[in-house]
């Protein structure tokens, strides 16, 4: 999907736009899997990025959306909380200069084409450290509602990240949740080790 289609969203209330941090990363958070520093790539108007910082987590979280990143930085303000928001591209986070022990990935991922699947991965290899851990949530083929982003597989998940510099830790069934009907929709979350520095 086109940076324009997500520009034209946020003129309204997307549908992934739920006020709150999705439920996958506060149970992350809440069983101790998150580390930080902790980059949240295509962090929206900051709802996980900012339940993080509420934790106490370093938190930087990016956009390409500049709507977005005022929302979040809005929100971090009114609520008094410390996270770096940024207008960035996930497809270039070297352009970061830092790594991080954590990246949290909230329905980017299921966003891009083959092409920039494989950017992403070079982009992700270079924010995140050794031992350091990609959580990604995305849709699942298992959704079978009409409308919304392309549809991810187990296989293709462990096609994209299930060698090296990565590893596929698990991937199991999730929902995402948003502000439509009242329901989730069917997810994938998966967790990624950095494992190699190539």
């Amino acid at each position: 999907m086109s940076v324009t289609h997500f520009i034209e969203a946020y003129k309204g209330r997307p549908p992934w736009d739920i006020g709150r941090p999705q439920p996958a990363f506060e149970g992350l958070a809440d069983a101790g899997e998150i580390v930080g520093p902790v980059l949240d790539a295509g962090c929206g108007t900051g709802e996980n990025a900012l339940f993080l910082a509420a934790r106490g987590f370093e938190v930087v979280g990016v956009d390409a959306v500049e709507a977005a990143v005022e929302a979040a930085r809005r929100k971090a303000l009114a609520r008094g909380l410390k996270a770096e928001l940024l207008v960035h591209d996930a497809l270039a986070l070297e352009g970061l200069g830092r790594r991080f022990a954590t990246v949290i990935d909230s329905g980017l991922f299921h966003t891009f084409g083959d092409r920039e699947r494989r950017r992403f991965v070079r982009s992700l290899a270079a924010a995140l450290s050794l031992g350091g851990h990609y959580y990604v949530l995305c849709f699942s083929e298992r959704e079978l509602r009409e409308g919304g982003p392309r549809r991810v597989t187990q296989a293709e998940l462990r096609a994209v990240f299930d060698h090296p510099p990565f590893r596929v830790l698990s991937i199991e069934a999730a929902e995402m949740a948003a502000n439509l009907d009242g329901e989730g929709r069917k997810a994938w979350l998966a967790r990624i080790e950095r494992v190699a520095n190539r």
